[in-house]
């Protein structure tokens, strides 16, 4: 699967497939600094942008993985996985951070088949829906 960092001719690509964006200028604000650092990686089918991801080092200098978002009609092909996996490979610091809702049940399992741990919870983020903080150390 071809991933490449996002560029801003792929700004209109990822605004429509992000769930939030469509309707939140400040998610399309976030997506725009994403690639403006050169933190924004795609992935594409078919010369068609199916998913993206963002990996920063702003969670104690630490490689942490923002956010991963797969377009609904290339869930479950392996796109989340293939961005995970990427990020392993090119993350400049020996651990590498996530987190997810405890809700989100599909992304604990791909982190958890990608070697990722359970590294603690933090409440009261969104009500009633603890985030799961995860860690992969290198090595």
């Amino acid at each position: 699967m071809p991933i490449r960092q996002a560029t801003m001719t792929d700004l209109e690509s990822l605004v429509a497939l992000d769930t939030i964006a469509a309707t939140s200028p400040e998610r399309q604000a976030h997506i725009r600094s994403w690639i403006d650092a050169g933190s924004c990686h795609v992935v594409e089918t078919n010369g068609i942008v199916a998913a993206y991801g963002v990996l920063t080092y702003h969670f104690f200098s630490t490689g942490f993985i923002e956010l991963i978002m797969v377009g609904a009609q290339f869930r479950r092909q392996g796109h989340g996985a293939a961005l995970v996996a990427h990020f392993k490979a090119i993350c400049q610091t020996p651990k590498l951070f996530t987190s997810t809702n405890l809700s989100n049940q599909g992304m604990q399992t791909l982190l958890r088949s990608a070697g990722f741990r359970t590294s603690g919870y933090i409440d009261d983020l969104d009500e009633g829906d603890p985030e799961i903080v995860f860690c992969l150390r290198a090595g």
